[in-house]
């Protein structure tokens, strides 16, 4: 699964790096960038040198923090802490979805310097938001459906005699209810196994979702020499790569994968934003953000983004949760879970003033 992933994320690095300098087009002259005395190259480029190291931290911070939770018990997965911070985090990844990706694919798509025809005859960003939430689903079920048939014909039940199956039975029956008189039923090992791939599946999803979008918010700021908004900027996306790796984090850790697994995709989800950011400055003396192409690539992969985190946070994470029998038998602990989601979205909503 791990080499998968690696795969994947080559594969949309690569063409973020072909179709990037197709953003070098001519600009329309009502759509160029306005100069004022906060443009300036120069002051920028310290600022945006500082911003990748700053959100590289950042997103180390955040990605790894869950993944050593083990060692302290208040936070290990099975505690109600845990599942408090994670519903905090969920709704950190829901608010990233609605109040900034969203509208800054609606900005993009619906600017004048792109033509009346399509672009402002029809509503792009939200019908390709509905289109990534219905192939998000589709992967989703898929892979889950794949990696179960892959995980039971990996065992396979040896073969008995009649006398021996009923023995057997009366041994499963007689042991079930002397564990059901003193210490009740434990799951069934294919329930859990069943969870444990869900949770792999989920893992998988939401990085590929992250990833996109950090690499656009990345390449937004490397591409711009605004100092004035620079600085506020780099503030709001230290805080919002820390929670949002604390949500993919927590993902992680409950995914159970191996120390490898877990190092690749903490490692991908910390280099995208200063990857873009890299890709930015490197590109910013041609680079157009206001061009027709920029605008459609950009806007397209926010939109898709949005589609994608948006339904992975309501059903994958806050859903899955709510109705899971933890939170299902304790209204105390539902409440606080409440309480963390809108704390955490309404957190993730106020950064959308300055990012």
């Amino acid at each position: 699964m791990a080499s998968l992933l690696v795969k994947i994320f080559s594969i949309f690095l690569i063409i973020i790096c072909i179709f990037t300098p197709q953003a070098l087009s001519v600009v329309p002259e009502e759509c160029k960038t306005e100069t004022d005395g906060c443009t300036n190259k120069e002051k920028a480029l310290p600022l945006k040198i500082i911003a990748i190291f700053s959100i590289l931290i950042a997103s180390i911070i955040g990605v790894c923090s869950p993944l050593f939770t083990r060692s302290v018990p208040a936070l290990n997965p099975e505690r109600s802490l845990f599942v408090i911070v994670k519903c905090f985090a969920s709704g950190i990844i829901l608010a990233t979805g609605f109040m900034h990706v969203l509208p800054d694919s609606f900005d993009m798509l619906t600017s004048k310097c792109l033509k009346e025809n399509p672009w402002h005859k029809f509503p792009f960003t939200g019908f390709v938001a509905m289109l990534s939430a219905i192939v998000t689903l589709i992967v989703d079920s898929v892979a889950t459906s794949i990696y179960s048939k892959k995980s039971n014909n990996e065992v396979i039940p040896e073969v008995a005699s009649p006398a021996e199956g009923r023995q057997q039975d009366m041994a499963v029956v007689n042991v079930g209810h002397f564990h059901g008189h003193h210490h009740g039923l434990k799951p069934a090992q294919g329930a859990v196994d069943q969870q444990l791939l869900r949770n792999r599946v989920i893992a998988m999803v939401l990085e590929l979702g992250i990833v996109v979008h950090s690499v656009v918010i990345g390449l937004s700021l490397g591409a711009s020499n605004n100092t004035c908004t620079i600085k506020g900027l780099v503030a709001a996306l230290c805080f919002h790569q820390m929670f949002e790796g604390m949500g993919l984090g927590g993902c992680i850790l409950q995914a159970e994968y191996k120390a490898m697994k877990k190092f690749t995709m903490a490692f991908f989800f910390s280099v995208t934003t200063p990857f873009g950011t890299a890709l930015g400055i490197a590109l910013s003396n041609t680079y157009k953000d206001n061009s027709p192409t920029a605008l459609i690539t950009e806007g397209l992969l926010n939109a898709s983004s949005a589609g994608l985190l948006i339904y992975m946070a309501l059903v994958d994470l806050l859903s899955a949760e709510f109705m899971g029998q933890k939170l299902q038998g304790s209204i105390k602990l539902q409440i606080k879970c409440y309480a963390a989601v809108l704390l955490g979205a309404g957190f993730m909503s106020l950064m959308a003033k300055w990012a």
